[in-house]
């Protein structure tokens, strides 16, 4: 069924600029992700992104709203200005469809692995053919192939896509919609992706970092990679 409403969302892709529906990868959903780096799921099911959806409810988050000059009392989940960057893959192949039930998109609600990291659908096998070629040959294998499948490797980037999307954003060239929660409403809003990215336990909004087991060698490497990986505790 998810498959049906996936292919709707191909519609979507010519607003995409530079970017044709032939040379996108597919959204696959977060349990895609999490059927290996378990660990990070589960500590990422109560970090803020995989709630963001829930902020979009009635009476969610409503002095916040207030404050901002939204109407608390609306529900603005089928608000096309808003759930973008409350949901995964917003109108692209694969990607959270407003049309389809909440069941079937279930795997994309609120900010998923592949909001940060990239639509999935070319690069999944490559990770699985990588650990695969470590544990039988122990050799590590090239990271620029996941980047030409489509992962991302910049993730203060795609932070940035909606936590600095505001009007008058000095370090973002920001976009319409605009989100309404900006450093001029509340200095809470000031992003700071380092602070964020290296908070610990349930203040870190992403998922806690494990330690990577050295899979894949070579360019890119983010450079926010060796701090995280300082004090990471084993995965279970």
């Amino acid at each position: 069924m998810i498959k049906i409403f996936a292919l709707a969302t191909l519609l979507f892709a010519g607003f995409l600029p530079g970017v044709t529906v032939a040379q996108q990868a597919e959204y696959l959903g977060f349990r895609a992700c999490t059927k290996c780096h378990d660990s990070q799921g589960e500590t990422w099911r109560s970090s803020a992104h995989a709630k963001a959806f829930d902020s979009l409810k009635p009476n969610a988050k409503s002095e916040a709203k207030t404050k901002a000059k939204l109407d608390p009392k609306k529900d603005y989940t089928q608000d096309k200005n808003c759930v973008g960057c409350h949901v995964t893959g917003y109108g692209e192949p694969g990607g959270f469809a407003s049309s389809a039930s909440l069941d079937d998109m279930k795997t994309l609600v609120g900010v998923t692995c592949e909001s940060c990291h990239g639509a999935g659908g070319k690069y999944r096998n490559l990770h699985g053919e990588g650990g695969d070629r470590l544990k039988k040959q122990g050799e590590n294998s090239e990271r620029k192939p996941l980047v030409d499948a489509g992962q991302n490797f910049d993730m203060e980037k795609a932070c940035a896509r909606c936590h600095l999307n505001y009007e008058g954003s000095p370090k973002h060239v920001a976009k319409a919609p605009f989100t309404p929660f900006s450093p001029a409403v509340d200095s809470k809003y000031q992003f700071d992706y380092l602070k964020s990215v290296t908070a610990a336990g349930k203040s870190n909004p992403v998922h806690t970092h494990f330690k990577l087991r050295g899979v894949f060698k070579g360019d890119p490497v983010p450079a926010i990679r060796a701090t995280l990986q300082e004090d990471a505790p084993e995965p279970e």
